[in-house]
């Protein structure tokens, strides 16, 4: 790849798939049958990404970032630092702790319930979708869209106003950072 991979994680469930955590702030998902291309593209870090992990169903995973920021999984996620500190932090901070009394479980089913019964309706897929930011990470991921909008804006001029066949075709997103394949 054109950027340094931290580190690969491999999905437990699926074998031949793997995760490779890169400094170029994205995470890119491979299958190790077809590597010319990712799977997918995993964005939204401001930082470098440093490691990765699976979780024991293959369902998701968790990334640690120079950015101080991971992603949610399961129900808790340890990070360490380089202050020599552990720390344990809870997937869903509004979750709550200990024991959970009758009528309150039966609120919070009612809850999910209702949630996944109105999923489809774009104010409910909004609400679903938000998760909270510090804000400087926020305003670091707005910096970084709008220097990825800028260079795109750029390409597309320099397309335009070029010879036809004189710039090389465009290259999706999935494959803009290989280089080559070393057996």
């Amino acid at each position: 790849m054109q950027t340094k991979t931290n580190s690969i994680a491999w999905n437990p469930m699926e074998p031949m798939n793997f995760t490779a955590a890169n400094e170029n702030c994205n995470c890119y998902s491979f299958d190790a049958r077809k590597l010319e291309e990712a799977k997918c593209v995993h964005k939204d870090h401001v930082s470098a990404v440093l490691d990765i992990d699976y979780s024991p169903t293959g369902r998701e995973f968790v990334t640690g970032s120079y950015d101080r920021t991971f992603s949610c999984d399961a129900s808790y996620v340890i990070s360490g630092s380089d202050d020599t500190n552990l720390r344990l932090w809870k997937a869903k901070a509004s979750e709550q702790l200990g024991v959970i009394l009758p009528r309150e479980r039966k609120k919070h089913e009612y809850m999910e319930a209702v949630k996944n019964r109105y999923k489809h309706l774009p104010e409910v897929k909004r609400i679903l979708r938000h998760r909270h930011l510090p804000k400087p990470i926020y305003k670091a991921g707005l910096l970084r869209r709008t220097m990825a909008d800028a260079e795109k804006r750029k390409e597309d001029r320099r397309r335009a106003h070029s010879a036809p066949g004189s710039l090389m075709p465009r290259k999706s997103v999935r494959k803009n950072r290989i280089i080559q394949e070393i057996e």
